[in-house]
């Protein structure tokens, strides 16, 4: 209760400072959604020497949720965001002569906390010293394998605040990850990450984030931490109606482990339905 506590103090803070000065303070929706997908094969067992895939394939259900806000705090040259971001996803696998499968390709919670002060500002840039610490972690564990758990803070220099550029910064990353039980190790990275947004047109969006984590030193030895991580999501929004959008959307992540001689990787294409907007709370 005590560290409940504290975090919302630490998340309320700015609006007494708010108060206070006439600074801003808004609740951004960047997305909340819903990527779903359906395959439904009927009869694959009669056409299993067919040459046409699509009538022998697996039935599959495919389903992620997206929830990824962040209260954005803004007086002059200093920005500080407070953001929750969290994702999950399932496949179910239905073979015809096979017992149902599912699978997680997706399970995420991040909550962090920017700091960004603009030490210099032109033609709509605003440029300077970045913090940033936040806390990763899943909603469940797969199998023996336990739930994620780091700690991380970042410190570096950030472009923000820009009419496309909402961020782009380059850290040093510090991460204190202790995921497995008697396994505990510090790690130290370099970081390059992004959030940018274009208006194509009224109603039509394209956006996308995504970081490259290189890691440096390691305090032991455990074959399935990153020795280098890139995550990447390219969206297209388009406004069906008020603030519910669809589009496209294409996302990727590929990393190396310290044990592995190859990359993993996992590529996603699909559409997805989902709420975008901001809600200005003092101005």
């Amino acid at each position: 209760m005590k560290k409940i506590s504290l975090l919302l103090l630490g998340l309320f803070l700015p609006v007494v400072a708010v108060a206070a000065d006439g600074a801003t303070l808004d609740l951004n929706v960047r997305r909340i959604g819903l990527e779903w997908s359906k395959t439904d094969v009927r009869h694959a067992d009669k056409y299993e020497d067919s040459p046409v895939s699509a009538l022998k394939a697996d039935s599959q259900d495919f389903v992620k949720g997206i929830f990824d806000t962040a209260l954005q705090y803004k007086k002059n040259r200093l920005q500080w965001d407070n953001a929750l971001f969290m994702e999950y996803g399932e496949t179910k696998l239905k073979p015809y002569n096979a017992a149902a499968t599912i699978s997680e390709n997706a399970d995420d919670i991040i909550l962090s906390s920017d700091l960004s002060y603009a030490c210099w500002e032109f033609t709509g840039f605003k440029f300077g010293p970045t913090v940033r610490g936040a806390y990763d972690t899943e909603f469940k564990s797969t199998g023996d394998v336990p739930r994620q758990n780091i700690l991380r803070a970042n410190g570096g220099i950030s472009l923000f605040d820009n009419e496309i550029i909402k961020s782009l910064y380059l850290t040093g990353v510090y991460e204190y990850d202790f995921t497995y039980a008697g396994e505990q190790t510090s790690k130290l990275a370099a970081e390059l990450g992004w959030r940018m947004e274009y208006q194509i047109r009224e109603g039509v969006k394209m956006s996308t984030n995504g970081y490259y984590r290189e890691y440096l030193s390691y305090s032991e030895y455990v074959a399935t931490d990153l020795e280098r991580d890139l995550s990447a999501v390219l969206r297209l929004d388009t406004n069906l109606w008020g603030d519910l959008t669809m589009g496209p959307y294409v996302q990727y992540r590929r990393a190396r482990a310290r044990g592995v001689d190859v990359y993993g990787s996992n590529f996603v294409v699909g559409v997805s339905f989902n709420y975008i907007t901001t809600f200005g709370l003092i101005k």
